[in-house]
């Protein structure tokens, strides 16, 4: 894919780059150029056509387009022209004021998990800002056109196909995937109206704590190793769910107020911390009882059987975006439907599919914004 250029020829070819562009940058009409000269001349790309694509639609209220978009690498290109500012809010086609990175995330949310960038590049054809989604509140790093003759390596990930850390945070956010997906489907046979729309929203809710009590064990947010594990494992089918909403209770408990609210409480379910931001105010989620098989899945192969704190923020709130999207979820489904070779067969499933589609409620994707937001 790429030609191997020197490194005494790469801060040469760089220094003609920045020369060739310099006070030049129109974003329609000299975009797609831009990139495919720095692409090619600087970083050797060859068949440039397969590399990057331009101008891939995505559908939010309205159709939009990612004017810049490499697979290989997962670099996603949002360009302004010469002289914009890339860190000040530009008016949106609704009225909102988005900065160019802002309205590269917003793209996001719209893409399958497979295709989320783990790098943003914001750029005036003057300057990038380079975003690692590893890290998607920090501060982005800063390079400028004119400084690209010794700077040139620091956007070097733009042609790096074989990252062997991306492909390991992708497997293991696949694995994470597979978990929460079973443990849906698991707690979903146990509610009585399972395509009710009130049923979805609270099994989605009761998905994103469980994952999030998962996260905060291994992540030492509660403090102690496996800590929810630990506390969980003491009880039975029958106990399970009274005590798992009153641990979420006590999660949205000041300590200052516990006393009041928990005056028997015992020490280990006090041990747990504060958890601010609302994501376990709400009461009136529907939460039905556990079985043994999905307390077995969650404590041992949810909890004991897999580190969530390996999960990278941006994935982790990706999972959820995949997995409790009910669109996504159809999508695989249909796709596993045209695999059967069958005919019979195949066109039985789909009348099925078809009779289950029509049955089902559309919901939003507040849940998994919410999840988005607590990581």
């Amino acid at each position: 894919m790429c030609d191997l250029i020197t490194a005494k020829e790469q801060p040469k070819d760089a220094k003609e780059f920045a020369k060739r562009w310099k006070d030049r940058g129109y974003e329609k009409g000299e975009s797609n150029l831009f990139w495919i000269d720095l692409l090619q001349s600087v970083y050797g790309v060859e068949n440039i056509a397969e590399f990057i694509s331009f101008e891939d639609q995505v559908h939010l209220d309205h159709t939009s387009f990612i004017d810049g978009y490499i697979k290989s690498t997962k670099v996603m290109i949002e360009q302004k022209s010469i002289g914009k500012d890339l860190r000040k809010g530009i008016k949106q086609s609704d009225g909102s004021f988005l900065t160019p990175f802002q309205q590269a995330k917003r793209y996001v949310t719209e893409l399958p998990l497979s295709q989320h960038p783990r790098w943003i590049i914001t750029c005036n054809f003057a300057e990038f800002l380079v975003y690692d989604m590893e890290k998607p509140n920090g501060e982005p790093e800063q390079i400028f056109l004119k400084d690209l003759e010794k700077d040139y390596y620091r956007l070097q990930f733009l042609v790096n196909t074989g990252n062997e850390n991306l492909k390991k945070e992708m497997e293991i956010s696949l694995k994470a995937g597979e978990l929460v997906g079973k443990l849906y489907d698991a707690i979903l046979k146990q509610y009585k109206n399972p395509n009710n729309p009130h049923t979805l929203k609270s099994l989605n809710m009761l998905c994103v704590r469980l994952v999030f009590c998962l996260y905060a064990e291994d992540a030492n947010i509660f403090g102690e190793h496996l800590m929810f594990q630990h506390y969980m494992k003491q009880f039975t089918p029958r106990e399970f769910r009274e005590r798992l909403i009153e641990l979420f209770r006590l999660l949205d408990t000041k300590p200052s107020e516990r006393e009041n609210i928990f005056p028997y409480a015992e020490d280990d379910l006090l041990a747990f911390p504060y958890v601010n931001g609302g994501l376990f105010a709400d009461e009136n989620i529907e939460i039905p009882r556990f079985t043994q098989e999905i307390i077995d899945l969650l404590l041992q192969n949810a909890s004991e059987g897999f580190d969530w704190s390996e999960i990278s923020p941006t994935i982790f709130g990706a999972v959820f975006e995949s997995t409790l999207n009910p669109e996504t979820r159809r999508s695989a489904e249909l796709s596993e439907i045209a695999q059967i070779k069958v005919q019979k067969t195949r066109n039985q499933k789909l009348e099925m599919f078809r009779e289950k589609l029509s049955a089902l409620v559309f919901l939003d994707k507040t849940v998994a914004g919410l999840i988005q937001k607590k990581t």
